[in-house]
């Protein structure tokens, strides 16, 4: 119990470090974008701008999502994060269509750059954003693990406005700044279109990614062979990391209370293997099981 309470105080704190270095950097690029007329550098603080939305909420949550249910929210807080990343996507939104009403007249008449202030924004946003993403390295939790893929995706952007600036140093060719601010901020809307589909699966609990349920149900079959038929199958996603699955089964004989307790613990020893946390299932007898042969949903185990 030390232990775990341990890991969560330092993913917090870890969390908690990589949301503040972000935040202060994205104050640092949009005066260096303003200053070095740059709309590739504000495109990519507009970028930033979001991960430290959603640094900020992940740092929140990570107290708020272990507070327990209770009577009014019986599942609990985790939600609140999906919440967040609307509120993200939103702001992400708006901030990509400002860059490109800004981008498209500058390729149309370019205006000089300040290439030397660009060079070094490149490699102090690379020295930020690379300490985060090493801060969260040393974390284990799913949750640190997303946040350090994302900022790495934003050190391999501060690469590209590198290479570009390095460019602009020994060539006149000012068009390339808004190019790569509309290519950045493309990326930027294309991941925003991807997490809001996901938002809207889970919401509308959808079975999550990598699941089937036929062959959920498969597996649950042929490793407890007293089990002959499944049906009313249902598996959903709370947040995108924690899956419940619910179903009615049926046994080849009357078991007595003690086996019925011994196969649910077996059957979700099985679930959480396949990373399903939540599992409620109902034993029904033989009259029931035949009632639903019929139906799609049903599947039967026959030796």
């Amino acid at each position: 119990m030390h232990d775990h309470h341990g890991h969560n105080h330092d993913s917090h704190r870890n969390i908690g470090i990589a949301f503040i270095l972000n935040a202060v950097f994205v104050v640092i690029e949009i005066i260096g974008g303003l200053l070095t007329n740059s709309v590739a550098i504000l495109s990519d603080a507009i970028h930033d701008l979001g991960d430290s939305f959603t640094l900020g909420l992940a740092w929140f949550l990570e107290k708020k999502s272990l507070r327990s249910g209770n009577s009014t929210y019986t599942y609990g807080y985790k939600r609140l994060s999906l919440i967040g990343a609307l509120m993200n996507s939103v702001v992400l939104t708006v901030g990509s269509v400002l860059i490109i009403l800004r981008a498209i007249p500058r390729i149309i008449s370019p205006e000089p750059i300040e290439a030397g202030g660009m060079v070094l924004l490149a490699i102090l946003g690379i020295i930020i954003n690379g300490a985060a993403v090493i801060r969260l390295k040393r974390g284990s939790k799913i949750s640190e693990k997303v946040v350090s893929l994302h900022l790495l995706e934003d050190v391999l952007g501060w690469v590209a406005v590198l290479i570009v600036s390095i460019v602009l140093l020994f060539a006149d060719i000012p068009i390339l700044d808004p190019i790569l601010s509309l290519l950045i901020t493309a990326f930027v809307l294309r991941n925003i279109f991807r997490n809001f589909m996901q938002i809207v699966k889970i919401f509308l609990q959808a079975v999550p990614e990598g699941y089937d349920i036929k062959q959920v149900e498969k597996i649950i079959l042929e490793k407890h062979p007293e089990v002959i038929g499944l049906h009313g199958t249902k598996l959903w996603t709370l947040d995108g990391e924690n899956n419940i699955m619910t179903f009615h089964m049926c046994t080849k004989s009357n078991p007595n209370l003690d086996e019925i307790v011994e196969l649910k613990r077996a059957i979700k020893e099985t679930l959480a293997s396949l990373g399903i946390q939540d599992v409620t299932m109902e034993l029904e007898n033989l009259d029931n099981c035949s009632n639903n042969i019929g139906h799609n949903d049903f599947h039967n185990h026959s030796h």
